[in-house]
């Protein structure tokens, strides 16, 4: 393989789901271990307030891949039959300038129940499918992988309502598959770039790490959630707003780790319970054994890739399309709430040479920032309905976003102070929005948040977008959280924008700490 320091770089994107911002050991989880992501962040740009545009799969992804926000795209939630035809894929970009491009997991732009219906031009020339490891459709090739090996799938996953203790044993897990479909994609290289992205199931739930990996962590010496009894009142406030978690009586006082079930016919509202009720520290061991296995499987494709000399010439993403409540607020899974467990996720870059190493950044930046970031290390102009802007500043550039560009002050979510700023991105100076001590939602002043669009009032907004009533109308003083959940945006979406009044403001975004 011929090497130039003006090379296009190999692309390899490692992307989790459902896994939060705090579960790296190298940016301050002393709880878990998690070596390979760790060398990955001394090796590159590590951010440490990257935010999801939506706390759902599909709408995140889609800004992940388009390079947009869900108020151009509309993919605005999970469950759609299709994607746009009029939406462009970074990854087809990246094959028409003769990328061979792959894609090992999940894609999870559109309904997966029945196999997923692949974008026009999605760019992948290599495409090895599997939405989830317990998923019994046609046309998985961890099922395929699975039989080469003996292995009967059926009797892995035979407990479809699980929702806690030891799954398939770390040889056989989709980790496996996906770490041996990769290394084969990626080969010796060769002198055309490649283009991989690995879209992993775990850490989402069900909470099954394989019992090895499980076995490390002791719940007991976990920390808990954030929590407070003041959330059992909030929730209860905002119950009827979709949110993944059942009334958590349904686990019963402390989950059986070996795998207590979660009945099929789950009540319809959101009920907050008090993390110990549930066992959520057995929740989190689990958890933080399922990130513990990722990160080994990593580890094989980094060690890989410096075996065959493709480190030097290869750029590394690792992320996640959103985060996981995991008993903060006494929810777990995810929906439609805007908590940093729930939308900040973790973001790290790593290319020898041409992204500097070491550099954990406060920069405020969002998912919707990867697609343009790819497509910049490629030399590949970004097409104007994309966001024109990249996440990371290569070498020798001195900042890649202006103070004015965005603008966030650190949640407290886990931190235990008394209050913080949700993130309004937006393309002048901006206002922010203080949120409750005890709760911490939304609690923008009421005349703010009430105050009709330029474009019509919110009401009508909503209306216009779908002909269901919004799910939220309690209070003038919630309006604006309601046109968030009812439309999928998130509080770090450029639909945001229309509804806050610019304000002065003068806080720098763009400082990193070495």
């Amino acid at each position: 393989m011929t090497k130039t320091a003006a090379r296009r770089p190999n692309i390899l994107w490692f992307c989790t789901d459902q896994q939060r911002w705090d579960t790296i050991a190298a940016l301050g989880n002393s709880e878990i271990r998690t070596p390979n992501i760790d060398r990955l962040c001394a090796r590159g740009w590590a951010f440490d307030r990257a935010y999801a545009q939506a706390p759902v799969c599909t709408p995140s992804r889609a800004s992940m891949m388009t390079g947009r926000y869900p108020a151009s795209h509309h993919v605005m939630r999970n469950g759609n039959d299709s994607f746009p035809e009029t939406e462009q894929l970074v990854t087809g970009l990246l094959a028409d300038a003769g990328y061979r491009c792959g894609l090992i997991g999940k894609l999870h732009l559109s309904r997966q129940a029945k196999g997923e219906k692949r974008p026009d031009h999605d760019g992948f020339e290599t495409f090895l499918w599997n939405p989830q490891p317990a998923y019994r459709g046609q046309g998985s090739d961890y099922h395929d992988w699975l039989a080469e090996r003996g292995a009967d799938h059926a009797a892995l996953f035979s407990d479809p309502t699980k929702f806690c203790g030891p799954g398939a044993p770390e040889d056989l897990n989709q980790a496996a598959w996906a770490t041996d479909r990769s290394l084969g994609f990626i080969g010796a290289g060769s002198d055309d770039p490649w283009f991989l992205m690995v879209n992993l199931f775990d850490p989402h739930p069900p909470f099954d790490p394989p019992q090895n990996f499980l076995d490390r962590y002791d719940p007991q010496r976990l920390s808990p959630p954030a929590w407070a009894e003041s959330d059992v009142a909030a929730q209860a406030f905002m119950a009827d707003i979709p949110f993944q978690s059942p009334h958590l009586d349904v686990f019963g006082p402390t989950p059986d780790r070996n795998g207590a079930g979660v009945p099929a016919n789950r009540p319809a509202q959101v009920a907050a319970k008090p993390p110990e009720s549930f066992d959520a520290r057995a929740v989190k061991a689990a958890y933080y054994a399922m990130i513990e296995n990722l990160d080994m499987r990593l580890g094989e494709i980094l060690d890989h890739l410096d075996k065959t000399g493709q480190a030097e010439d290869t750029l590394v993403v690792f992320g996640s399309d959103h985060g996981e409540m995991l008993g903060d607020h006494g929810l777990i899974y995810k929906g439609c709430r805007f908590y940093d467990g729930l939308v900040r996720v973790p973001l790290v870059f790593a290319l020898p040479g041409r992204v500097r190493a070491g550099v954990v950044s406060q920069a405020l930046v969002e998912l919707v920032d990867i697609a343009p970031t790819l497509l910049d290390a490629a030399g590949i102009a970004v097409p104007p309905a994309m966001i024109q802007r990249a996440a990371v500043p290569r070498a020798g550039r001195s900042a890649w976003r202006s103070a004015s560009s965005s603008l966030a002050l650190r949640s407290p979510a886990l931190s235990g102070t008394a209050w913080g700023m949700s993130a309004v991105p937006c393309d002048g100076p901006c206002s922010v929005i203080p949120l409750h001590p005890a709760s911490r939602e939304l609690s923008a002043a009421p005349e703010r948040a009430a105050r009709p669009a330029p474009t019509g009032s919110g009401r009508a907004r909503r209306q216009k977008a779908t002909s269901k009533p919004p799910a939220f109308r309690a209070s003038r003083r919630f309006a604006a959280q309601a046109w968030f959940q009812s439309s999928g945006a998130s509080a770090s979406s450029s639909a945001t924008r229309a509804w806050y009044a610019p304000k002065a403001c003068s806080i720098p975004v763009h400082s990193a700490r070495m």
